[in-house]
């Protein structure tokens, strides 16, 4: 067995992007409004039939724009976020600074974190404090939990196993759970500097030890000062606690209930052991960390004392495909495809080795109900189905890459039947760079690990890069998550 294979029994399938269907390379709801407009040109061409050597081209290059494709997406959607990035650019909404001004909410988080507050509680059930996120807007509450930074690499084949049957027990909880409407899992790799490993060899190194061999340790802490590496896993739970059969109408209230709901997840024997609930200063480190990675190191006392909006950045700039806040520049990469063949469950071990630059890969997903589930994959069939019927009658024979869509939405539909889960997800990588000099170093060494994944499909968050940075930190923002 080489180091890429793995037993048939530990790989995945079962990928698959919405489609619906329409004309040609449009989507429903573009034929549609397609078909209005050109209905609708052809009524004013009844009055002025001059109208059309204007209104057709125009109609014709807008649908041709809706139907093709640029970076995984419609290329009208693409140029028309440009535009609107630039609009906003011209205007300066696309920078931020912190200033103090006289309004109440002057000082709050950028972005989509300017709706959040960061609550302190006490959770009776371990007897400590936890840090519990309010969505003002939405009163949604995200509750993060630090996970043990340890790996099933090493465990025999019985053990993931395991791993994987109980984690789609834990999903199917989350299905039936009309509280919790989300759920995302980060992993954040920041390269020590070699300190810590200086530090540690010299307290290990014995006193009476042969000339040469303290030589070659000397040298070995010397030129190897990127080697340790710290890992920060976490989990964070997005909970609408007025969900319940009897709403709280207070704000303690609903924190109880939001917590109560988290301890209902039982993640015991999923392979990610929950060290403890993130307390306010925990969750303080992360985010004041991400914007400024040079205190990643600083102790709790200085986080302890800052508010809310002190974590965010001091000065930001928000960049078609990067992100310049205090201290570093960050670029962005969201899920453009999965492979469509079976993929070996250590597929993301690419992106989570150590690197020069610190990196947070983010897990996002939700849980569809049952019956929501069902009629998703429903109407996915008779899409396909649609489709590949269209094409036969226009071309005399249905695609192939047609035929396989409609046997994996298919046996998408089979699994759901014997108990499996229909899942939103997608994936979010963010790498930070100290310097401008060093992002092209930091673009490089992401794109190189993507290749390593061997089909995964990436792409920069285009005019979303503040965005997708805060959706991988505990914010209590979610991009899946409905209001």
């Amino acid at each position: 067995m080489t180091t890429h294979e793995v037993p048939r029994t530990l790989t995945v399938d079962g990928f698959r992007v919405r489609q619906s269907f329409g004309f040609g390379g449009l989507s429903k709801a573009a034929t549609m409004i397609g078909a209005g407009v050109l209905v609708a040109d052809g009524i004013i061409a009844t009055q002025a039939p001059a109208s059309l050597l204007v209104t057709l081209p125009v109609t014709l290059a807008v649908l041709g724009l809706a139907a093709a494709r640029r970076h995984g997406m419609s290329a009208l959607a693409y140029y028309w976020a440009r535009l609107a990035w630039k609009r906003a650019a011209r205007f300066e909404v696309t920078s931020y600074r912190r200033v103090l001004l006289p309004h109440p909410y002057a000082l709050d988080l950028p972005g989509v974190g300017a709706s959040s507050t960061l609550i302190k509680a006490y959770d009776p059930t371990t007897g400590q404090h936890v840090g519990v996120v309010h969505d003002r807007a939405s009163g949604y509450m995200t509750v993060t939990s630090l996970l043990a930074p340890g790996g099933s690499l090493m465990a025999p084949t019985g053990t993931v196993q395991s791993n994987l049957r109980t984690w789609s027990s834990v999903l199917d909880a989350m299905s039936t759970d009309d509280q919790i409407k989300g759920a995302s899992v980060t992993i954040q790799i920041t390269p020590g500097v070699g300190e810590a490993l200086g530090d540690d060899v010299a307290a290990r190194k014995a006193p009476g030890a042969p000339k040469l061999a303290g030589q070659i340790i000397d040298e070995l802490v010397r030129t190897t000062p990127h080697a340790t590496a710290s890992v920060a896993p976490w989990m964070s739970v997005t909970v609408d606690p007025t969900a319940s059969a009897n709403p709280p109408t207070d704000l303690p209230e609903q924190v109880a209930e939001a917590l109560k709901a988290v301890d209902g997840l039982d993640l015991s024997g999923t392979g990610a052991d929950i060290m403890r609930r993130a307390t306010d200063v925990d969750l303080r480190r992360i985010v004041r960390s991400a914007y400024d990675p040079h205190v990643f190191n600083a102790r709790d006392a200085d986080f302890a004392e800052l508010s809310w909006s002190e974590c965010g950045p001091q000065a930001a700039d928000d960049g078609w495909d990067e992100y310049a806040h205090d201290g570093g520049l960050s670029i962005s990469w969201v899920l453009r495809e999965m492979p469509r063949r079976p993929i070996a469950y250590s597929v993301l071990l690419p992106l989570l080795a150590p690197g020069r630059f610190q990196r947070r890969i983010t897990l996002a997903y939700r849980v569809l109900d049952p019956h929501e589930g069902e009629a998703v994959l429903e109407r996915e069939i008779s899409n396909a189905h649609q489709r590949a019927q269209v094409t036969a009658e226009t071309k005399g024979r249905a695609k192939w890459s047609q035929k396989a869509d409609a046997q994996r939405a298919e046996q998408a539909a089979a699994q759901m039947a014997g108990g499996s889960q229909v899942v939103d997800w997608t994936l979010m990588v963010t790498v930070t760079a100290r310097s401008a000099d060093e992002l092209p170093a930091a673009r490089q060494e992401l794109e190189r690990a993507f290749k390593a994944t061997r089909g995964i499909r990436m792409r920069p968050a285009y005019g979303a890069q503040a965005a997708v940075f805060a959706a991988g930190l505990p914010l209590g923002y979610n991009p899946l998550v409905r209001d």
